[in-house]
């Protein structure tokens, strides 16, 4: 029998597949990005409070907080159009490539909400990784604005992931999704209605592939995710979890190469680079980990 822990491991990187795997129902979905995530997030949000009533989680919190968690929603929102904005653009392997800079926005990022200074190594790393994407933009040019929409999808990511754990420390993950998604989905809404076609019959009209797709996008891959990789952090260090992520750049390319091999065929060049950035990601976590210990000893 496995104990708990093996098997919270187990769940961690199924976790990490099913974030990789993301990109590919991206690339089967046939609707375009806005329009993708409008359905995820009102579906994870209805699936998300059905959980709510079965485990009768507390969703009276105060006006300052909605706010805060509809700012993170708006901001999770354009992750994600932008995300699949990139896959349109381009493909599964250019985007993640582009997503793993994640990290060192991250490094930016905290010091300014945690009012911590800026580490020398992560500047170092954080020019490596410009090198990194400078070769994948060189040897892929054609996919410009699928880089830069990626790149974009990425700092969404990191500003988005900050600030949400400056909220856990303070509130439930599912709360706190839960507004998010709404605040999403409104945010969306509005820019459809003054700035989109509008909400014709042809945007409800979707196959039935497509509502599939969508569904196990909303379901598996959002309203589950979201809770399950909180309730693995209880058990497995942030650390691990956050590191482990950073395979799903890794997950998602070996998955794209093997269901779309004709599109997700790239030149040499673009591996070079995309190894440079993920390995460098890899190492940032460690050394992060490394001088965590020393402190945690001293």
């Amino acid at each position: 029998m496995l104990n708990d822990k093996v098997k919270n491991y187990i769940h961690l990187h199924f976790l990490v597949f099913i974030a990789g795997f993301t990109a590919v129902l991206g690339e089967l979905i046939t609707i375009k990005a806005v329009a993708l995530v409008w359905y995820r997030m009102i579906i994870a949000a209805i699936l998300m409070l059905i959980y709510i009533k079965i485990a009768k989680v507390k969703l009276k919190i105060k006006p300052k907080a909605i706010l805060r968690f509809s700012i993170a929603g708006i901001i999770i929102a354009l992750h994600w159009i932008t995300f699949f904005g990139a896959i349109d653009e381009s493909n599964i392997s250019i985007t993640l490539a582009m997503f793993s800079t994640g990290a060192f926005f991250a490094s930016f990022i905290e010091p300014i909400i945690y009012k911590r200074r800026i580490i020398s190594y992560e500047i170092i790393f954080g020019i490596i990784v410009i090198i990194g994407v400078f070769i994948i933009t060189q040897s892929e040019i054609k996919y410009l604005i699928g880089i830069l929409l990626g790149i974009s999808s990425a700092f969404l990511s990191s500003l988005f992931a900050v600030l949400n754990g400056t909220f856990l420390k303070h509130h439930t993950a599912t709360t706190i999704s839960f507004y998010e998604f709404l605040s999403g989905v409104l945010f969306i809404s509005i820019y459809i209605l003054f700035f989109g076609e509008g909400f014709s019959v042809e945007f409800f009209n979707i196959s039935t592939s497509d509502l599939a797709y969508l569904f196990v996008l909303a379901s598996i891959c959002t309203a589950y995710a979201f809770i399950a990789s909180v309730y693995v952090m209880k058990i497995i260090s942030p650390y691990t979890v956050v590191l482990t992520y950073n395979l799903e750049p890794i997950y998602g390319i070996i998955m794209a190469m093997i269901l779309f091999p004709e599109k997700e065929k790239m030149s040499p060049a673009f591996y070079y680079g995309a190894m440079i950035i993920i390995s460098v990601v890899i190492l940032n976590a460690l050394l992060k980990n490394s001088r965590k210990l020393k402190r945690n000893h001293s």
